[in-house]
């Protein structure tokens, strides 16, 4: 009997470093010390609801957002799980006003890692879906402690970036340039196993993902591509359908799998809009590029912007290349 082959995480990555002759084996070891810090924290929020670790912790983060314990628990789950490793120069955090520098006793690697612990922690007290997002970029400086600048890459120099989404199954969702691939945890062997191969996003949709609450502050040309994506017209399928969690790691794994977009732009209140782009926006346009769509904040693509700051935020229209075409001609005009 016929039966396709159980491709591991671990199986995966290495297979994939074989396409690459030069490579370490240090990158791999990367992805694979992720992984690891993923299931523990997928262990917490599976019982989150069962020992003393939801609710606000009574701080907020640089951002302003109020930090929830799970929060916490996230960050320090990745930095303690890759502080050591060697392979790292220095990580950034959404949690964290700077940069986080690797301890003086361990040694200094290759690579940077950026990430944002747990996506959409505002909806943890209502066991809405919530995720992990990462990045990782190869350090400009030459040795040593990494530096800002080592974090302050443009997107497109990033070599792997994915997601981990924390819903009624757990999926790690990630790309090292080479297709986008999606596995799901299996938690009676504890694996990540093989469940989407080379995950395409569709060209067009039919699926818009935005906050309407915020329509009064939109530009003109934001509302009117709204409108006509709820306007009736069967030759292009219309009205789309509206479906929006709140939790972008999961509104965008959703449109990855079925097609549409996702927008957040910016409004008359802030014209930056709410998302960052090191820790949100670049990861996920990598993620969204590989798969065949695209991601722009209105004026280019978002792998081109420029970082500044370590915080720093951009709109984003993300999603089948069709749709994200049509919103840009809308925003251009207007």
């Amino acid at each position: 009997m016929g039966q396709s082959k159980i491709v591991t995480l671990e199986r995966h990555i290495i297979e994939i470093e074989r396409r690459h002759p030069g490579a370490t084996g240090n990158f791999s070891n990367v992805l694979r010390d992720l992984s690891l810090a993923f299931k523990i924290i997928w262990r917490e929020v599976s019982k989150a609801g069962l020992v003393n670790i939801l609710g606000a912790a009574g701080t907020q983060n640089v951002s302003g957002d109020s930090v929830k314990k799970l929060d916490v628990f996230a960050d320090e789950t990745i930095f303690k799980t890759m502080d050591h490793s060697g392979h790292l120069c220095v990580m950034a955090s959404e949690e964290h006003e700077s940069i986080i520098a690797i301890p003086d006793q361990y040694p200094k690697g290759k690579y940077v890692l950026l990430y944002d612990p747990l996506d959409g922690s505002g909806n943890i007290d209502a066991n809405v879906s919530i995720g992990t997002i990462f990045s990782v970029y190869r350090r400009i400086s030459h040795q040593g402690n990494g530096t800002i600048e080592d974090i302050l890459q443009p997107g497109y120099k990033q070599i792997a970036a994915g997601y981990v989404v924390f819903g009624s199954s757990t999926m790690l969702v990630y790309s090292t340039g080479d297709g986008v691939h999606g596995f799901t945890l299996d938690p009676s062997i504890g694996e990540f196993l093989l469940s989407h191969e080379d995950i395409k996003i569709p060209k067009r949709g039919k699926i818009y993902s935005v906050n309407e609450g915020n329509y009064k502050w939109w530009d003109n040309g934001v509302k009117r591509y709204i409108k006509h994506l709820q306007e009736e017209d069967a030759a292009t399928s219309r009205p789309y359908a509206s479906r929006y969690i709140g939790s972008l790691v999961a509104d965008f794994h959703r449109n990855l799998l079925y097609g549409g977009i996702y927008l957040y732009p910016g409004d008359a209140r802030n014209r930056n809009g709410k998302l960052r782009l090191m820790y949100e926006n670049n990861p996920l346009a990598y993620l969204c590029e590989q798969a065949g769509g695209r991601a722009i904040n209105g004026e280019k693509r978002i792998l081109d912007v420029i970082p500044t700051e370590l915080h720093q935020r951009t709109p984003l229209f993300i999603g089948s290349e069709e749709d994200v075409t049509l919103c840009e001609k809308f925003l251009r005009e207007g």
